[in-house]
């Protein structure tokens, strides 16, 4: 592990970015050397109401930012068109991007996996930073062998912009690796109202909740013969990313390919 892992921020001011730069001051390892907001650039992120107090300079412009700066890592929490954005950049100029941004497309993933082997420079985007939420998915597809009737419920505060989250996508496709496709409920079921039951995965239902007060909560729910089987995974704080962050931050400096899902750098 590199004894210093210089980090560039996008996003500071957002709760994950925050969160971020909150992680950044605790450890000891790690080094703010800039962060990329639109509407800050020139200042420094000890000018910036609310963000702890560091010593790094603020860029709007991304491809100056990856120019100037000498970093390891560019940990991004944005948003899907901004997060493909710095992660191609970063990937050209030698950095190294820890992503936490769903959304991306399987073309866009695809792109991006050929560009880090091209530049063999490790990089790591994951639907869910939350370890607990990453074992809840793996669990989830060890139950799905035995338990193929399951439906999914995620519910996120209502500022969030995609529906389905990301990692009930992601869970939504592990467990299609191991349960055969099928539909679910009684054939001849219909809906009152148009998406009552939700969105269609392989025969799988989707539930998607947002509401204020929630941060990140999933339940899969399966059901047999006379019993049902509920794994569930709550983030109750953006903190609970955190550990997530930390370890892919540690992990991708010594990767030389995409890796997507934190569940491949867990032991």
């Amino acid at each position: 592990m590199s004894n210093n892992i210089k980090v560039i921020v996008a996003g500071p001011r957002g709760k994950m970015g925050t969160e971020a730069l909150k992680l950044i001051e605790k450890e000891e390892n790690l080094t703010l050397v800039a962060c990329l907001d639109r509407k800050n650039g020139g200042k420094n992120v000890v000018e910036i109401d609310n963000l702890p107090n560091l010593d790094a300079p603020i860029f709007d412009d991304p491809e100056k930012c990856l120019s100037e700066i000498e970093a390891d890592v560019l940990i991004d929490l944005t948003t899907p068109e901004n997060g493909y954005k710095h992660t191609k950049l970063a990937l050209e100029h030698g950095v190294r991007p820890v992503v936490g941004t769903t959304g991306f497309t399987p073309e866009q993933l695809e792109e991006l996996k050929q560009l880090a082997e091209e530049k063999q420079i490790g990089a790591v985007i994951a639907p869910n930073f939350a370890v607990g939420a990453v074992l809840m998915m793996q669990f989830s597809k060890w139950a799905a062998k035995h338990f193929p009737n399951v439906e999914i419920i995620e519910k996120h505060h209502d500022q969030k912009l995609d529906a389905p989250s990301g990692t009930a996508i992601k869970t939504a496709e592990l467990i299609r690796e191991v349960r055969e496709s099928h539909r679910q409920g009684h054939p001849n079921e219909t809906e009152n109202l148009a998406g009552a039951r939700g969105a269609d995965s392989d025969g799988m239902k989707i539930h998607s909740m947002r509401l204020p007060g929630l941060i990140a909560h999933q339940e899969v729910v399966f059901g047999g013969l006379g019993q049902t089987l509920t794994i569930k995974h709550d983030s109750h704080h953006r903190e609970s990313f955190m550990s997530g962050v930390k370890l892919a931050t540690e992990k991708v400096m010594h990767l030389e390919v995409l890796v997507y899902g934190l569940e491949h750098l867990l032991d």
